[in-house]
């Protein structure tokens, strides 16, 4: 009997202005079958630019980015009405930043240093939701 995989593909855009943490998370997402990494950016509008273009299912993004700020890009997707599951990975897991990351739209929010590992059980979670 042939096994039926329940999992979605999953399109995900990363943003953060750190290449090896771009590199890190795709190494990682690369053992979820189901994920396909439609894009990068460093900074604000080519964030924008790239969500806006590639309508992903999940955005993962960092607070700090080259000229601005990864807050402000949660807030113009939610305003642009962009469906997009968000997650916030940060080196600055403060309870401020995590408070107003949820308060503008993100449904998930994880310390680089402590947590990196759940965004995969969050995206294979995602890829295996009906």
């Amino acid at each position: 009997m042939q096994k039926i995989d329940r999992r979605k593909k999953i399109t995900i855009f990363i943003v953060d202005d750190s290449e090896i943490v771009r590199d890190r998370i795709t190494s990682m997402l690369s053992e979820v079958p189901a994920v396909n990494i439609v894009g990068y950016a460093d900074n604000p509008l080519s964030a924008m630019e790239g969500i806006i273009k590639s309508n992903p299912d999940v955005v993962i993004l960092d607070i700090f980015l080259i000229g601005g700020s990864g807050i402000h890009v949660l807030k113009n997707i939610r305003g642009k009405k962009i469906t997009a599951k968000v997650i916030v990975l940060t080196n600055y897991a403060q309870e401020e930043y995590r408070k107003k990351c949820f308060e503008e739209g993100a449904d998930y929010f994880f310390d680089k240093s402590i947590e990196f590992d759940r965004v995969v059980n969050v995206i294979t979670k995602i890829s295996t939701a009906e």
